[in-house]
Formats: structure tokens, C-alpha cells, sequence
């Protein structure tokens, strides 16, 4: 287990490489966007929505998936604001939201006077797949990232709406698993690092049946290329900071966590929207040796706006810290037992990182 030099990304995470200066993807993501003409990214948007406002569409222009959270706020303020789009806004109910979470989605549709559409996938098959992606894959939230970009695509598919916009492509900006390039197009989404190689059909047992997946059933790809229908990442055509974000929202009514920073955390904005998540990045700890706290970090390195050496003294600080806030809220929502959940923990604890030691697992390659 070895740190990147520049940030404090270990190469734990699936798909880090560490060039011979010991930089990580992210950090080498960070020269690259230097180098990119933003210009002409952003003429090539003013492009896209040219063409998309000469097609006068009966209904929508654009679809844009939000959560409340300061992103997708983001998102859907410039399209409407700054691009003159008729936008609909598509959320994926939170089972369990959070009192901050209801009330910045209500803000951002008063602020930015949208239509919004709230899609409530059925509770009892949300929560048996969910527990299925807990206890074998160690990863709860693969649930919602597959029914959130199913939903928003197929929603698009249906009302017959010619582009979909979300956020920054993962990959790119923080590292990951498929490519050091941007990539303007996000029609294969379903195939991103947060899906993996699964399908819904992986969860398909007696007690859950096709029949019930429609909004986790990703569209066939041609089938949205006949109906012309575009899916970007806005941050492919304009530089993308999570941070700039939130301070552009913050004014127009986002509001963090009332009780600041969860634990694991520096940040009282970050995924705030819900309460089902933090175990699953917890997970992340156990399978890699990072979590929030690296995250964040990492994120505010690569965008200087702290220092390697800040970043340790925080992480090191926050990391061990458990995500005791929402733990019963989480245990009740999956029907599983405090030892069930701990058993969960130590099948996919990597032992290759992790050692016992005076009765406490430590990692064995601290940061330094």
C-alpha cells in the first residue's frame, strides 16, 4: 500500500497507477486539464444547445438528474439559467432522507422555479437487493447508482427528451478504473466505475423478479441513439470543482449539516442528502484503507486549495472514526443484526492492509 506523492490517494483504490514521480491518475488528471483548451470545450457545448433550441422540442430540452445536493444544483442552474433550456428535473427518492436533504431539493426548485419529477422505486425490492449488495459485495449503494442512471435515462427515453446532463465524469476527475481522457459523452453510464461489470439481473432471485427492476434496467444503447437522444458530463465542456459549487449554491440557499461534519468527515456539505451512505463509503476503508476523509482531502489538493501535509494531519485524524450517525437507521432499513453487520465487516476487511494489533485493527501501511 503506497501514497501518492503530490495528493494522499493510496494505491489501494481500484485502477490508481503511480507514475515514476509517485503521482496518481487524479494528480496526472490535474496537469492534463491545464493543458485543455476550455474555450473551445465550451463553444462545443454552446453547440449542443444551439442545435437542441433549433429542434423546438414539444416538451423538454434537457433532463437533469438532482439530488438537492450542491451539485446537481449546479447543474441544473446553468442549463435553465445560463443556457435557457427547458429543463426537467428527475430525483431519485431517498428511502431515508435526511432533514437538510428535503429541504435543499425544495430550495433548488423554488430557486431555480423547475419542473421536478420524484421517482419512488418500490420499497420492498430496494430494500432486498440493497441487503444482497451489503452482505456479498460489501457495496449497498450499488442499488441506487443503478437505479439512479436508469431511472433518469429511461425517463428521458419516455418523455422523449434529447439530452441528458450530468456532473463530472468520475473516472476522469478523481481517478478510477477506465481512462485518463474526458469524455464528453455519458451514454454508457451504466458501464462507470461505480456499476462495475453487474447488471440488475445479478440480484435477481425468487424474491425479486424482472417485473420489478423497470427503473434499474439501463436502456439498450441503440435504442436510445434512435430515439436521438444525447447523455453528456457538463464537466467535460467547463472546468468542474465540487467546492466552487457549493459556494455559488450556499448563496442561493444550499445549507450543510446543521450539526457539522458526520464522522469520517472535514466537510458538513458532502452527501448530505440521505442516510443510507456512509457505511457504504465506510466499506471503502475496509476493503482499501481510505475513505471520506481522503476523499475530501484529495479532492481540495488537486484543486490547491491544501497542502500534502494538511491533508495527513486531517486524514490520519478522522479516518478511524466510525460512521455511528445513521448505524441504527441503516441496520433496521436491511433487516440485519448488529453481528450480522460485523461479520459483514471482517468478510471483507483486506488482510493485506489490515493487521490486529493490542486487540485493534490497524493498518499496516499508515500515511505519512
Amino acid at each position: 500500500m503506497k501514497y501518492c506523492t503530490n495528493c494522499v490517494m493510496p494505491d489501494t483504490k481500484p485502477g490508481i497507477v503511480l507514475d515514476d514521480r509517485g503521482f496518481c491518475n487524479a494528480c496526472r488528471t490535474k496537469e492534463i486539464k491545464k493543458e485543455i483548451d476550455w474555450n473551445e470545450r465550451s463553444n462545443q457545448l454552446d453547440e449542443i444547445i444551439k442545435k437542441i433550441k433549433s429542434e423546438n422540442h414539444p416538451f423538454y430540452d434537457c433532463v437533469v438528474p438532482v439530488s438537492g445536493g450542491k451539485d446537481s444544483w449546479f447543474q441544473a442552474m446553468m442549463l435553465t439559467q445560463k443556457y435557457g433550456l427547458k429543463t426537467l428535473c428527475v430525483t431519485l427518492a431517498a428511502h431515508l432522507p435526511t432533514t437538510e436533504g428535503i429541504q435543499n431539493l425544495n430550495n433548488m426548485i423554488k430557486d431555480l422555479n423547475v419542473d421536478h419529477m420524484k421517482i419512488t422505486i418500490k420499497p420492498s425490492v430496494f430494500r432486498k437487493i440493497r441487503r444482497k449488495c451489503f452482505l456479498r459485495q460489501g457495496e449497498p449503494n450499488w442499488a441506487e447508482h443503478s437505479a439512479m442512471f436508469s431511472s433518469v435515462v429511461n425517463t428521458a427515453l419516455i418523455y422523449e427528451v434529447p439530452l441528458v446532463v450530468w456532473g463530472e465524469d468520475i473516472a476522469f476527475e478523481f481517478g478510477g478504473l477506465q481512462r485518463q481522457e474526458s469524455k464528453p459523452s455519458a451514454l454508457e453510464i451504466d458501464n462507470s466505475d461505480l456499476i462495475k461489470e453487474k447488471t440488475i439481473k445479478d440480484w435477481l432471485d425468487n424474491d425479486v423478479s424482472e417485473r420489478d427492476v423497470f427503473f434499474y434496467t439501463y436502456p439498450d444503447y441503440d435504442k436510445l441513439k434512435e430515439a436521438g437522444i444525447n447523455s453528456i458530463y457538463l464537466g467535460h465542456f467547463l472546468p468542474w470543482y465540487g467546492r466552487r459549487n457549493y459556494e455559488i449554491v450556499k448563496a442561493r440557499g444550499f445549507v450543510g449539516r446543521q450539526n457539522g461534519p458526520l464522522s469520517g468527515n472535514f466537510l458538513d456539505y458532502d452527501n448530505i442528502d440521505e442516510k443510507l451512505c456512509e457505511i457504504n463509503i465506510w466499506f471503502k476503508y475496509l476493503k482499501f484503507g481510505f475513505w471520506r476523509a481522503t476523499d475530501q482531502c484529495c479532492y481540495d489538493i488537486w484543486n490547491d486549495q491544501m497542502t500534502r501535509d494538511e491533508a495527513i494531519e486531517i486524514v490520519n485524524r478522522l479516518s478511524d472514526e466510525f460512521p455511528k450517525e445513521y448505524f441504527q437507521d441503516f441496520l433496521r432499513f436491511h433487516s440485519v443484526s448488529e453481528q450480522e453487520f460485523w461479520d459483514t465487516v471482517e468478510k471483507f476487511r483486506n488482510k493485506d492492509i489490515w493487521e490486529m494489533e493490542n486487540g485493534q485493527w490497524k493498518l499496516k501501511y499508515p500515511l505519512k
